[in-house]
């Protein structure tokens, strides 16, 4: 039986908000981002704390640490970046969270894709040997990124065992990747599912099964394989933290028109039930 996560800060910037999202919704797992406001990664252990008692309050659980490790330039120093990774690692364990969401690090522009793999990989492999036993890394393809298709994420999980995937839809559509041809190339290396689809005409994010994604296929093929979570990101709405998170890019909203987060976020967990009860 699938159970549904989500980045319930698209719904509300407030930590209670977001519980409130998820007790509508039916959704007892998070995929924490945003905390009153505030990155995941910038509040401190004691904000930790106090949320993690507010979710045990709620019977809800954090189900990985969706983090902004790796959506850096490769130009950056990277000491700092390590610093907040080892932040990300002590409050994935005062949340309980045993999935770490990461990325792979902005190119230097001109230098070459050898040149960038091998920075990548140096910095990746950091990563993975400070993870903790029983923490999984998950790799998440992104715009921009140095694991943007299909091919440069394969190349990463082929060096780094205990790297693994986390697959999106909507990312592989608004770098003009045929989902299908993505999933058959990454599905081995599939930890969880992304929840977000787009159109290829227009980059555009559209509810789950609206766009170009093939989001019944590879869920479908998710659940197949013994899949059990899903996190939902439906990017319907502009919400608090969205550019923080888009490297400075002004980013459009949706196709659809919605009156405020919390109906995004409430049509955007319809859209995938939807399309779980035609698998």
């Amino acid at each position: 039986m699938i159970r549904l996560s989500a980045f319930a800060d698209e719904a509300s910037s407030q930590i209670r908000g977001q519980i409130e999202a998820m007790r509508r919704n039916g959704i007892s797992l998070l995929e924490i981002r945003g905390v009153d406001g505030t990155n995941i990664s910038k509040i401190t252990a004691d904000k930790a704390k106090e949320v993690r008692r507010m979710l045990d309050d709620a019977g809800m659980q954090v189900w990985s640490m969706g983090s902004p490790i790796g959506k850096y330039a490769l130009a950056d120093d990277f000491a700092p970046h390590l610093d907040e990774y080892k932040r990300i690692l002590e409050y994935a364990d005062i949340f309980g969270a045993k999935k770490i969401r990461l990325f792979s690090f902005y190119a230097v522009e001109g230098e070459s894709e050898e040149t960038t793999l091998e920075r990548v990989l140096e910095r990746l492999n950091a990563f993975c040997e400070l993870v903790p036993d029983g923490v999984t890394l998950c790799h998440e393809n992104e715009k921009h990124i140095f694991g943007e298709t299909p091919e440069k994420c394969l190349k990463l999980h082929q060096a780094l065992p205990k790297l693994r995937a986390v697959f999106d839809p909507a990312n592989f559509v608004q770098c003009d990747v045929d989902t299908r041809k993505a999933w058959e190339m990454l599905r081995e290396y599939v930890d969880y599912l992304h929840i977000k689809d787009a159109r290829f005409d227009n980059h555009k994010v559209v509810p789950a099964g609206k766009g170009d994604g093939n989001l019944p296929y590879i869920m479908g093929e998710y659940v197949k394989r013994g899949g059990e979570v899903m996190t939902l990101e439906p990017h319907l709405k502009v919400f608090d933290g969205l550019a923080a998170l888009e490297n400075g890019e002004s980013l459009p909203e949706g196709v659809e028109t919605y009156r405020s987060n919390d109906e995004a976020f409430d049509a955007g967990v319809a859209a995938l039930r939807d399309v779980l009860a035609g698998l």
